[in-house]
C-alpha cells in the first residue's frame, strides 16, 4: 500500500542573538490534538506548495514575520502521529534571519521566546525530546529520520545524518 501522509512543515525562530525559539504554547482549544503542548510553527501544505513556500506561509500566518531563507535541518516521517492515526511527514527548519515584530498570540495559542536550554523542559510531545537537539546543534548538517507513534507515544526513533 502506498505510504500517504500529510505533509506538513515544522519551524524553529531562533531570536536575534539566538539565545531563544518563537513556540506556539497550544492554549486556545481544548479539543486540540496539540492542547497544552509548547510547539514550533508549521502546518499542513496547501496545493501547489513546495516545502520552503509552505514554510514560509505559515510563520507568516502564525507569528507574523517574514522568515529569510529558512534552513532545512531535516526531515521526518510520523506514521501514526495524527489524531486519529493518520501520518504526517515533516520538512524541519530553522529560521536565523527574519523581519517583523512577532505577533503575542494566534488562533491557536500564546507565542513565547523560550531559551534554548530551556525547551526539553517545557511541556512538549515525547518525541520532540528525541529531535530537538538535532535542530539546535549548530551542525550544518541534516537528518532524516522515522517516529513511529501510538497511544500519543513515540515507539522508536530512527535516523540518519547527512552533511557530517
Amino acid at each position: 500500500m502506498p505510504y500517504t501522509p500529510i505533509l506538513a512543515t515544522l519551524a524553529y525562530v531562533l531570536s536575534k542573538d539566538k539565545s531563544s525559539v518563537l513556540m506556539v504554547h497550544r492554549n486556545k482549544n481544548p479539543n486540540d490534538h496539540h492542547w497544552g503542548k509548547y510547539n514550533g510553527l508549521g502546518g499542513k501544505f496547501e496545493v501547489m506548495e513546495d516545502a520552503v513556500s509552505c514554510c514560509l506561509r505559515e510563520i507568516k500566518e502564525e507569528a507574523g514575520i517574514d522568515a529569510i531563507n529558512p534552513i532545512l535541518k531535516g526531515t521526518i516521517s510520523w506514521p501514526g502521529f495524527g489524531k486519529n492515526g493518520e501520518a504526517w511527514f515533516g520538512f524541519l527548519f530553522l529560521l536565523t534571519t527574519w523581519n517583523g515584530v512577532p505577533l503575542s498570540e494566534n488562533p491557536e495559542g500564546t507565542l513565547e521566546w523560550v531559551p534554548v536550554e530551556q525547551i526539553l523542559h517545557k511541556n512538549l510531545w515525547e518525541g520532540d525530546r528525541l529531535f530537538l537537539p538535532l535542530m539546535f546543534d549548530g551542525k550544518p548538517t541534516q537528518f532524516h529520520g522515522v517516529m513511529p507513534y501510538a497511544g500519543g507515544k513515540p515507539l522508536s526513533w530512527n535516523y540518519h545524518i547527512l552533511g557530517s
